[in-house]
């Protein structure tokens, strides 16, 4: 029985000692609620040939990852909310550096005003930094996909940094069963990492001055790498599975579509409720299904089209609010849907607000009563 702070932890303890034989293991750590005790873990390990840098600010924190990653060691840190924003510059640096950096999120409402339970909004803030997005619904999943996101940032053909998403204290601080791998099954897993363009004997530059044709190049580069995730996630699912004996969720999960006339769209641990919604409304005869997307950057574009095929109306869930526009979940779903079909935005949940079966079930009424998408609906605002 861990939270989900400690699955991660652990997770990144099993992955640091695998790369016992490369370069080691760095992590640069600042403390930010509800991220602290994942790193208060980290700090109380021995990990042989590995360091944990305590600095002044989350901005430093990644600047430790990334100098660490430039020389060829295995690289992570974790934080949430305003440290995730502090960290941002740094953030995008290591992305279009090409550094393998496994970040955990412990996804927390910006401020002001001051709030320290979860919504999306940090990580979604990042979406167009370069790294490759995973978000979690239980303890399991957190501690996997510490593993996955390490053994798919290292690949050759992606070379990109990543981040698992956990949401604040619903996960990070609930204490679940969760399976923790031993050494020899994580060494089997993740290879050595080898760095092709680590700092080294031969001469380099990273972050030099760029004409415009070099962006060019660089950002189509960096484009395609985010394309290649795709086989790397379905080739580290196999492995995993065989190695561990359960298999990481794929990048789109769906429940109950087959013959849905509304599918309810969602990240993260509102999919687990929205589920059990699903199946109380399916006993009263309403057809219904669920749809949650796990991986959000590279966006399963192909995958949501596939599972919305023969679907009419479509609800979009956010936990987290784009101003001005809606939720950023839906901004990327709606031009998915058949030609036709009503995509409806739901923003809750913001805040650490509650999203209880019967707001879902408020949800799934006001959906299959409309004769058009509308904007964006407040669903259990200041309950």
């Amino acid at each position: 029985m861990i939270t989900g702070n400690h699955a991660a932890a652990m997770a990144v303890v099993l992955a640091a000692r695998a790369n016992r034989s490369g370069r080691g293991f760095c992590s640069g750590v600042y403390p930010i609620t509800p991220s602290t005790e994942c790193m208060e873990f980290l700090c109380l390990q021995d990990i042989e040939k590995g360091h944990v840098v305590k600095v002044e600010s989350e901005h430093s924190a990644m600047a430790v990852c990334i100098g660490a990653s430039a020389s060829g060691a295995r690289s992570f840190t974790t934080t949430g909310g305003n440290g995730l924003i502090y960290m941002a510059e740094n953030v995008i640096v290591a992305a279009l550096l090409r550094l393998p950096v496994v970040m955990v999120v412990g996804n927390r409402a910006i401020g002001p005003p001051w709030n320290i339970w979860t919504d999306h909004s940090d990580s979604l803030a990042l979406r167009d930094s370069g790294w490759v997005q995973i978000y979690c619904w239980n303890n399991q999943e957190v501690f996997d996909a510490v593993l996955v996101a390490f053994r798919i940032a290292e690949d050759h053909r992606v070379l990109l940094p990543v981040m698992v998403c956990q949401e604040g204290f619903v996960l990070s601080h609930t204490m679940t069963l969760t399976e923790v791998a031993d050494q020899a099954q994580v060494d089997r897993f993740l290879p050595r990492l080898r760095l092709p363009h680590r700092l080294a004997g031969t001469p380099r530059v990273l972050g030099s001055f760029d004409t415009s044709h070099m962006i060019e190049v660089h950002r189509e580069q960096h484009h395609a790498a985010m394309g290649m995730v795709w086989d790397a996630y379905r080739e580290a699912q196999t492995d995993f599975e065989k190695i561990f004996g359960r298999r990481p969720p794929d990048p789109v999960v769906t429940y109950r579509t087959q013959d849905a006339e509304l599918a309810m769209v969602s990240m993260g641990t509102i999919a687990e409720t929205v589920n059990r919604v699903v199946d109380n409304l399916r006993d009263h005869g309403l057809k219904i299904g669920s749809i949650r997307v796990s991986m959000f950057r590279p966006f399963p574009s192909d995958a949501l089209k596939k599972a919305f095929s023969g679907i009419s109306r479509i609800a979009v869930i956010d936990r987290d609010i784009s101003l001005g526009f809606g939720g950023a979940l839906w901004g990327e779903v709606r031009a998915l849907a058949e030609p036709g079909a009503i995509v409806q935005n739901f923003v809750t949940g913001l805040g650490g607000g509650d999203v209880r079966p019967e707001h879902i079930e408020e949800m799934v009424t006001d959906a299959l009563g409309r004769k058009a998408s509308g904007s964006p609906v407040f669903i259990g605002v200041g309950e």
